[in-house]
């Protein structure tokens, strides 16, 4: 059956080309009888007259790739594209890591672990790139003894004047007891002197 007019008809009111317009196998015979636009719509209207949807390309296959990227596997060397940088960004890492970096350096300035002079040291060092990370930020600090008590005082200050102080008063008795045995045996020596310089006087 030719139903070529009713087909053209048909896709101007459904806003798509001929190909995709269907009809109804059961219903031929209505559909030849429509005419007229008007027909055509009530034939619409009923779903004897319908459009193919849109054929499109299937997600499925891109959602699941996705999805395994995002646990890190399909990664490896047959599954790149492009050049190094342009899979993990150079710039991207630099701004990552500095942020981290100044975030720490600020932490500790506020809490007042380090110095004004040493965070001002620390962050134009964190800037040129000389950090590799936070933790190399602490190993860089414990080798300098840049941390400080909340008093102000350096910690490593504090400590070795403690240590000192405590050196000093375990010499204070060693000392003493020094200069009491360096003593005694030059003053013995001085009392044998002064009995032989002077004679005994005979008593008449």
């Amino acid at each position: 059956m030719k139903l070529d007019a009713q087909r053209r008809v048909a896709a101007s009111l459904l806003g798509c080309g001929p190909q995709r317009v269907r009809f109804d196998p059961a219903r031929l015979h209505d559909i030849k009888e429509a005419i007229t636009k008007s027909d055509m719509r009530l034939l619409i209207s009923d779903g004897i007259v319908t459009a193919h949807p849109v054929k499109g390309v299937s997600r499925a296959r891109a959602r699941k790739t996705r999805a395994q990227k995002r646990k890190g596997l399909q990664r490896g060397e047959g599954s790149r594209k492009g050049t190094a940088n342009a899979a993990n960004d150079s710039k991207r890492a630099w701004m990552t890591k500095i942020r981290g970096q100044r975030a720490f350096l600020l932490e500790l300035k506020e809490k007042g672990l380090v110095s004004l002079k040493s965070y001002r040291e620390l962050y134009l060092k964190s800037k040129g790139g000389f950090f590799r990370s936070k933790r190399h930020i602490k190993l860089f600090i414990d080798d300098r003894r840049l941390w400080q008590a909340k008093d102000g005082a350096k910690r490593g200050d504090a400590a070795a004047a403690d240590a000192t102080k405590a050196a000093t008063k375990a010499a204070k008795p060693a000392k003493a007891s020094a200069a009491k045995q360096s003593k005694g045996p030059k003053e013995s020596k001085t009392a044998a002197k002064t009995t032989a310089a002077k004679p005994h006087r005979k008593t008449e």
